[in-house]
């Protein structure tokens, strides 16, 4: 098939939607599918179309990189013409996924965000109107999770698809770290950091040669050791050597693929209990209250101690993290796009 894969947010910039159509090209491209890649800043390792520069806008309780330049309609369209197919990720994303929704192959609609409750009123409102533009053109339409999907018309056909990892990238042959608890995380307030530095002098004070390594932020603390924006590579090595991993959100997640990360990489997992997180985690990793400070340095504390019950968690997050794993998805969409075709 001519799949073109499109993406609003910078590819250029870190993100979770951009990472997911970066690995479906990929994945795509291994199971002999002609990919195109529609979307700004893109990488010269990827064949496509860059549609230029793009801001940064608040949503989500976070800044998105999106292009707002007209002539990305016309771009989008002429590409479009060789393509069989048009899988549009974040479809109501102004400029790009409006753009080829309307650009005249048949098209997938993928969700990916866990809409805040003004913008999943606004869906629930605009129903008919949703409806109305994803027909005609649009085929199909899936989400990522449960949690993706609830804001959508409760009479829209959704089918779930995950989120991809490359499980492979993460299984690393490196020693555990003894004591490392590792974090990976925006500096935001909805990635949780402050709830777990909240909790770790309680951790150190049951146990004081526990390590707290955080990746994705830098700030000021020697009891801690910052790591600042991370490669893929230094990322995998890190979850790999970690004894534990903590997930600490708050809240506006619709997935978390670092679990699936986490989990694949062999590091046990203590996470908020979202419900997207228990979607991806199920009983394979830890649950505790979001915020509670005091039930994550427990939750911490016991299972830095406990040899076992981390190795049982292991073993059952490398099992769980089969399910997400991209020849899985890229075969789950491409069932998808077949039906869009016939």
């Amino acid at each position: 098939m001519r799949v073109g894969l499109v993406s609003p947010y910078d590819l250029g910039r870190p993100g979770g939607v951009q990472a997911q159509v970066i690995g479906l090209a990929r994945a795509l491209i291994s199971a002999g599918d002609e990919v195109t890649v529609l979307a700004p800043g893109l990488a010269g390792s990827l064949p496509g179309v860059d549609l230029g520069r793009t801001l940064s806008i608040p949503g989500n309780r976070s800044l998105v990189p999106l292009s707002l330049d007209p002539r990305v309609v016309a771009k989008i369209r002429r590409a479009s013409r060789q393509l069989d197919v048009i899988h549009v990720h974040e479809p109501f994303m102004p400029l790009v996924s409006l753009a080829a929704i309307r650009a005249g192959s048949p098209v997938v609609a993928t969700f990916h965000a866990a809409p805040g409750p003004l913008i999943g009123g606004l869906y629930r409102m605009a129903g008919p109107m949703m409806r109305r533009l994803l027909g005609g053109r649009v085929r199909r339409v899936t989400a990522v999770s449960p949690t993706a999907a609830a804001p959508l018309p409760t009479n829209l056909e959704v089918a779930i698809v995950p989120n991809g990892v490359d499980v492979v990238a993460f299984a690393r042959d490196v020693a555990r770290a003894p004591k490392r608890v590792a974090f990976l995380g925006r500096d935001e307030p909805r990635k949780g950091l402050d709830v777990l530095l909240e909790a770790w002098p309680a951790v150190l004070a049951r146990d004081a040669s526990a390590q707290l390594v955080v990746m994705g932020a830098d700030r000021a603390d020697e009891q801690i050791t910052w790591m600042g924006w991370v490669d893929d590579d230094t990322k995998a090595e890190t979850l790999a050597s970690a004894t534990l991993y903590v997930a600490p959100n708050l809240g506006g997640e619709s997935f978390g693929i670092v679990l699936v990360e986490a989990m694949a990489a062999g590091a046990p997992v203590i996470a908020s209990d979202l419900d997207s997180f228990r979607h991806v985690g199920g009983d394979a990793i830890s649950y505790f209250a979001p915020g509670d400070a005091t039930a994550l340095a427990t939750q911490i504390v016991s299972l830095l101690g406990d040899t076992a019950a981390r190795r049982s968690m292991a073993v059952a997050g490398r099992t769980r993290a089969q399910q997400f794993d991209w020849p899985r998805v890229a075969a789950a969409y491409r069932e998808i796009y077949r039906e869009a075709l016939s």
